[in-house]
Parts: structure tokens; sequence; C-alpha cells
């Protein structure tokens, strides 16, 4: 089996594990004699993968009893307006922190349905730093305070989160299921499955319950969270192979020490990556400020795009592939979710030090 190392930031890499076990599963799911891609969302076989993944996730989480976990389709973008057509109620307005690409995605479409407060804008730092925690307080009469916890692009992670007044509210969709969170103090999480929980087509979406009394009878059916938290995200049709994928992540998580052991592995990936910029006499420069250097998409640039070009191309035949930087930005990025292996990385690191010799004087 000739497996590359996948540094795309998502649809990303999986867990081999995972992959064999569902490529072992697909023609016929437990020997029911067809496959799970095939079955009814209310067929039983379905109904127990549906109940045990949303009990992996409260159980690694520690979601306590009083947030609701639903399953939804559209991707975080979807949540972007969804969130506050739901709970920021006419009239009101709601708080945001802009932090790089993703944030301003969310900012756009929540100032489509209310009036946002930004609280936080990492424009005029080129989106390369992120504020003290403590300095992040909620506006006056606030519906809810919304942070992206993660930014993908920029490669920039909050290491701990504000305590505010309002509801926070955060997109965890790159970083989810990384390390422990403290679910208690957020009225709402989201994230897309598709970096570090399965394949594309999924969208967790945890909410406290005193937020779903806010939705407005005036939304549309499956825009109102009320009615995916009654029918236990069963309102409609679910994207059924896609939260079997992740159920079967959730069991790798859970097998492979759960999420503190989970942490421990992605700073050490992170640490090795970023000390091996630093000691690369300049040749590599990572633009991120180091106290909010992501551990998931780790950034960085060589002295000319001609050498990002040919670090792209030589890693590719190398092996790696998905190095390329968003297209917004350029550089480099490397992609190092949960199922990246150490493996991975330390090839990452090898190459680089050997194009660095091979390229030193090209500069």
């Amino acid at each position: 089996m000739a497996r590359i190392f996948n540094f795309s930031a998502g649809p990303a890499t999986l867990p081999v594990e995972v992959l064999q076990q569902a490529q072992q599963e697909f023609l016929d799911y437990q020997g029911k004699g067809f496959s799970l891609i095939e079955a009814s969302h209310r067929g039983k076989e379905y109904e127990a993968v549906h109940t045990e993944a949303g009990r992996l996730i409260r159980e690694l989480l520690g979601v306590p009893e009083t947030y609701r976990i639903l399953f939804l389709g559209g991707g975080a973008t979807m949540q972007f307006g969804m969130i506050p057509m739901n709970i920021l109620p006419s009239g009101g307005s709601c708080d945001m922190t802009v932090s790089g690409s993703w944030a301003k995605k969310a900012l756009v479409d929540a100032r489509r349905v209310g009036t946002v407060n930004v609280v936080y804008d990492g424009g005029d730092s080129g989106f390369t730093t992120l504020p003290a925690v403590s300095s992040v307080q909620s506006s006056p009469g606030s519906s809810y305070l919304h942070i992206t916890s993660n930014e993908t692009i920029e490669g920039l992670q909050w290491t701990d989160f504000p305590r505010t007044e309002a509801p926070l509210v955060a997109d965890m969709s790159s970083d989810i299921f990384s390390r422990p969170v403290p679910v208690d103090r957020f009225g709402l999480i989201y994230a897309g499955a598709q970096k570090n929980l399965g394949p594309a087509g999924v969208t967790i979406v945890i909410i406290r319950e005193d937020l779903l009394e806010r939705s407005p009878d005036s939304l549309p059916a499956y825009l109102d969270y009320r009615n995916h938290a009654k029918n236990d995200s069963l309102y409609n049709t679910p994207p059924v192979f896609s939260i079997y994928m992740v159920g079967l992540v959730l069991k790798w998580i859970a097998g492979t020490g759960g999420l503190a052991a989970m942490a421990e592995r992605n700073h050490r990936k992170a640490q090795a990556l970023y000390d091996a910029i630093q000691n690369s006499g300049d040749f590599y420069r990572c633009p991120v400020d180091p106290r909010y250097r992501s551990q998931m998409n780790v950034v960085f640039r060589l002295p000319s795009e001609d050498l990002e070009g040919r670090f792209i191309k030589e890693a590719a035949e190398k092996g790696m592939s998905g190095l390329k930087g968003h297209r917004s930005v350029g550089g480099i990025r490397a992609s190092i979710y949960n199922a990246m292996p150490e493996e991975g990385v330390q090839a990452l690191i090898q190459f680089m030090k050997e194009f660095s010799t091979k390229h030193g004087g090209d500069q």
C-alpha cells in the first residue's frame, strides 16, 4: 500500500486503521448483506451508529447533559448564518473577534442577519497574532461573542478562551478533538468534520439547551435548531456515511488515549516542526506570533516564491502532498491534524533540512 503523507488542510488525512475498517465493512456491514452507505437512516443498524457517535462526542469532550449534540449538513459555512438566525434576537446585537479568513467569512454572514460589534480585529497585524483572552469581553446586552478557535489559513490558534458574560460561540472546525476543551464555558460549539473527525458532509453543533429557546418561529424548518434537537438530528436524512466515519474516528481517538494524549502528540509534532523552522538560519520563516502558533496548521515562507514552488514540487516527489499555502496568502502550509503520524512530520523535517542545504545558495 503506497500511502503518502497528506498535509492537506481539509478534507484531510484520516487514520489508516479507520480507513481499513471502513473498507472491510463497505460492501457488507457487520454481516448484514448491505453497505451502511445504503442503509435507511430509520433502520436499527444506523440507529446504533448514530447513538454511539453522539455518546462518544459527549464522553470524550465531557459535554454536560444540559447541552444537545446535533449532526447537521451544510458545513461550518452554513453555521455562519444559521447561528445568528437562531440566537441573535431581532433588534439585538452580537460580538465577534476577527482573527483571520474564516472569522471574516462568519462576520459577513452575521451582519446580513443583525448588528455585529467587532471586539477584536487582527487585520492590522496581517492576522499574525491574537489578543490576551483577558482583554476580550462581550459588549453590554450582547447576545453572544463569536471566536474562531483555529485559523487554518493564517496558522493562528487560541491557546485559551475568553470568559464572557454573553454566551461564547466558537467555530472549532480545524481543531476540535485535538485537545481537551472546557465545554461548559461555551454556549455553542460547531465544527465541520473534514479536518480531525472524518470526511466532509457532516457538521457537529454542540448547543446549550437554553439557547434553543431563542430560535424564532419564522425560520425555515431546516434552519431551526429546535427541529434538529427535537428529532435527535433525524429531522431529515442525515449524512449517514459521514457520521459512521466520525464514529470510527472517535473510537480511534478513545483507543489512543483520549484528548489528553492527543493533545500531547499534537504538541510534540508541532513543536518539532516549529523548531526545524527556527533552527533553519532564516531559510524558513514563520510569520505568526510564537504565543499563538497553531498546533494544527503550520505556515511558513521560504526566501522566494520560486523556491516555494520548488519545495512543493520536490516534496510531492518524495511522497508529501498538500503543502501549498492557501491561494490568498501563498507560502507553505503543513496541516498536521490528529491523524498525521509523527513519522510524517519527521519525514517533512528531514526533507526541509535537505532542501535548505541544497538550495541555501539560491536566495
